[in-house]
């Protein structure tokens, strides 16, 4: 009765806090003009480039260890910690303009993500369980990454006349202080540490077994090695727990790497620079209606999850193909699909992990989204260099046809999850 009285107001403190939390690490006035502050500096293409792959490359080395990390001490603490690493690098990159400058910065803003990634989704439905009000985690997670839309396409038109009046020490100064604020803001995070209880299905193999001593109850708390060997062990020993953490990167990692890629394939349609932002913000507001989709979208059974699949790639394809400014309302359609895709696929591994290693196995799933980005970069530049932008966006719709089949046909997602 205590926490059915408590759940209201508990569940729109948490949900004030992600969304919060969500626009102040997103609303980064450096965002548009970072690349410009290299190339000023006398930084060359290839420098850039290099800069790119250290900011990816540290991603993937601190993704899992620090999802460890956090179900072994504190997932508040990792939230804390995480923005005040890229404030770190942007001070830097005001202070010493230099290319070791900027890949210590990109190594502590990578560090940062990493260290968010995993934890704030393990947190957030970790609270919600403990309140049992995990049917509003879709809800708050689609509103979260529509705050975070929302704080980019804010951060890019506040940066404009902030550089104006006082070039890259302004939006750089901004940029450090909304990081700040945001490690205030996740101090605010409740955190209960869950009952301890075994990490590992039942029906996974003796080895892949974390030691009795991690489930016996009234156990100290597990250490880093442990909370990662349980958490990497539940990725691997359950069927469910294993396809969903495919399909994070399955279908996210195609479309977010096709995101960098926007502004090229607007200027091809023939619109002057200066309206190739207007294009974009139609796949802002698209994103943005996808999160915001979230709570309907969870009633989709796998059949219907494939359907969304399907028209996102078919709009995607459509959209690219046609290469003139219309175009890009098709592409709307095709990423609010993917942005509520890529929020379910999130739901849907949430809920078929039953161990304490939260954070470990959902940054599992992170690094390998990370990994798929980093080989759907070299893929789509070969594509774009022989075909153009157009026919890449289009190919690059392919991969989800795919997952969608795996959707339908797998026995696998016949199963309900823990709690359905």
């Amino acid at each position: 009765m205590t926490i059915a009285a408590a759940r209201v107001p508990a569940t729109r403190r948490l949900a004030a806090t992600l969304y919060g939390y969500a626009f102040l690490t997103e609303f980064v006035l450096l965002y548009p003009f970072y690349v410009l502050l290299f190339a000023d500096t006398g930084l060359s293409v290839g420098q850039i480039s290099s800069l790119f792959v250290i900011w990816s490359a540290t991603s993937i080395v601190v993704e899992v260890p620090s999802g460890a990390w956090a179900d072994a001490v504190s997932r508040r603490l990792l939230l804390v910690l995480a923005p005040l690493l890229p404030a770190a690098g942007f001070a830097l990159w005001l202070l010493a303009p230099s290319y070791p400058a900027f890949a210590v910065g990109f190594v502590l803003w990578g560090a940062g993500g990493a260290l968010r990634s995993g934890a704030l989704e393990a947190l957030v439905f970790t609270e919600l369980d403990r309140l049992a009000a995990t049917d509003r985690y879709a809800r708050l997670t689609g509103r979260a990454r529509t705050t975070e839309v929302l704080a980019a396409a804010a951060s890019a038109a506040v940066a404009v006349p902030v550089f104006a009046a006082g070039g890259y020490p302004a939006v750089g100064l901004a940029s450090v202080l909304a990081c700040l604020l945001a490690a205030a803001v996740a101090a605010r995070f409740p955190e209960h540490r869950p009952a301890r209880q075994p990490a590992v299905p039942t029906s996974a193999p003796d080895s892949l077994r974390p030691p009795d001593d991690l489930s016996a109850e009234g156990a100290d708390e597990p250490g880093w090695r442990d909370s990662l060997r349980a958490g990497l062990a539940e990725a691997r020993a359950g069927h469910a727990v294993r396809a969903a953490v495919l399909l994070v990167p399955a279908v996210t990692a195609v479309w977010g790497g096709l995101d960098e890629y926007t502004s090229l394939l607007a200027r091809e349609t023939g619109v002057a620079e200066a309206a190739v932002p207007l294009l974009l913000l139609l796949l802002w507001a698209g994103m943005t209606v996808g999160g915001l989709l979230a709570p309907v979208g969870e009633r989709l059974t796998n059949r219907g999850y494939a359907g969304l699949l399907v028209l996102a790639a078919a709009t995607l394809a459509a959209g690219a193909l046609v290469g003139r400014p219309v175009g890009f309302l098709l592409l709307a359609v095709a990423f609010a699909a993917f942005q509520l895709a890529t929020v379910l696929a999130d739901v849907r591994l949430q809920a078929r992990i039953t161990g304490t290693a939260r954070a470990t196995v959902t940054s599992v799933a992170g690094m390998a989204t990370d990994l798929t980005i980093i080989a759907f970069y070299g893929g789509y530049g070969l594509l774009a260099g022989a075909a153009g932008n157009g026919v890449a966006f289009a190919l690059a719709a392919l991969p989800y046809l795919a997952v969608a089949c795996w959707l339908v046909s797998s026995p696998t997602w016949t199963e309900r999850p823990p709690g359905k």
